[in-house]
């Protein structure tokens, strides 16, 4: 057992080393091809989350860099391939002002009236809703970076936990949180 948990430590150690030394060069590889760069950012984790995913299933990868490039070309080009309406994660965040917004910025105002209000009422019980229903862990890393807009760097920093396991929770929370929310929005943007 003590060596089934050796290798998974070094194994872990390997892909940190991988995500320290490429992630810089990839994400601005990533960032000159990709617009906007909440995009660019989620590629990057895509592409990180399939290495560790790649390394949990043992498959063999000789050329790490080259790999993730690849994945990383694949991903980009899956994202224009995509025509798909503007959803609400990516509504513009930034106000007139250049300041970040937050969630309550982006909601119809309690002041609008009756139908706004409603409105208002069911988005945010529909979002707690979603958060709630994500396993703990998950929850905690996608309050992190997307609410509170923390790093995973600092956040990996503070909890001890691996960055790729961060990375692979958040995307985790992301996928779970789209497809739940789809419905909602599908509701509201076809009124």
């Amino acid at each position: 057992m003590a060596s089934l948990e050796l290798m998974a430590l070094e194994q872990d150690q390997r892909i940190s080393e991988v995500v320290k030394r490429e992630q810089s060069r990839l994400r601005n590889f990533i960032r000159r091809r990709v617009p906007d760069p909440r995009d660019a950012e989620d590629i990057l984790q895509d592409v990180f989350y399939e290495l560790v995913e790649a390394n949990r299933l043992l498959m063999p990868i000789e050329h790490v860099t080259g790999w993730l490039f690849r994945v990383a070309r694949n991903r980009i080009t899956d994202l224009f391939r995509k025509k798909r309406p503007e959803s609400f994660s990516d509504a513009s965040l930034v106000g007139e002002d250049d300041e970040l917004l937050q969630i309550e910025d982006l909601l119809p105002s309690p002041d609008a009236g009756p139908e706004a209000l409603y409105v208002r009422n069911v988005l945010i019980d529909e979002l707690e809703l979603a958060l709630d229903e994500l396993p703990q862990e998950q929850r905690q890393v996608f309050v992190a970076h997307e609410l509170e807009g923390r790093s995973f760097k600092e956040m990996a920093a503070e909890t001890g936990v691996n960055l790729n396991t961060l990375l692979s929770r958040k995307r985790a929370a992301v996928l779970h949180l789209r497809e739940r929310l789809q419905s909602i929005y599908d509701e509201f943007t076809k009124a």
